[in-house]
């Protein structure tokens, strides 16, 4: 890789960084949504990570609203938000295959090539893949959304 290509690497990395701070430091739709249609729960026994997600589903299945609360480390709260930012307004169908695309890109499940044009901002957790161990704290909102979507009433782990 050359030195201009290093260098915008780096760059990105760091937008990427200050990008996830700041969804960790100021969570975007934190709170409960008194009008959620679908609610699930999601821990990670690994670091304590906890969190209620709750979606708000329309007649046509769309996400009219999304929100979350809970504890956890700052990837699982930047993740939870961006989460949440990023569902509103798919339908629940959308917000599985985007569940499915999150989810294989940060365990290497398929070509990343192919996956991160669809995620987005959502590219900005892609280096946690390199920390197997926060992979879960990345993916617990995910499967909490799993879980609401499909009206589970277990509790979405990372187990």
């Amino acid at each position: 890789m050359s030195a201009v290509h290093t260098h915008e690497a780096d760059d990105l990395r760091e937008l990427y960084r200050e990008l996830i701070l700041d969804h960790a430091r100021s969570p975007r739709h934190f709170g409960k949504l008194d009008a959620a249609t679908h609610t699930a729960r999601g821990i990670n026994p690994l670091c304590g990570d906890r969190l209620q997600l709750f979606l708000q589903l329309d007649q046509a299945e769309r996400i009219a609203a999304a929100s979350f609360e809970g504890s956890g480390c700052a990837i699982s709260v930047a993740s939870a938000s961006l989460l949440t930012d990023s569902v509103i307004g798919m339908s629940a169908t959308e917000a599985l295959e985007l569940f499915t695309a999150f989810t294989a890109q940060l365990c290497d499940q398929q070509d990343v090539a192919v996956v991160i044009p669809r995620l987005g901002k959502l590219q900005a957790l892609s280096g946690v893949r390199e920390f197997p161990a926060r992979v879960k704290c990345a993916t617990l909102a995910w499967h909490a959304l799993e879980s609401a979507i499909s009206q589970r009433s277990a509790t979405a782990t990372t187990e």
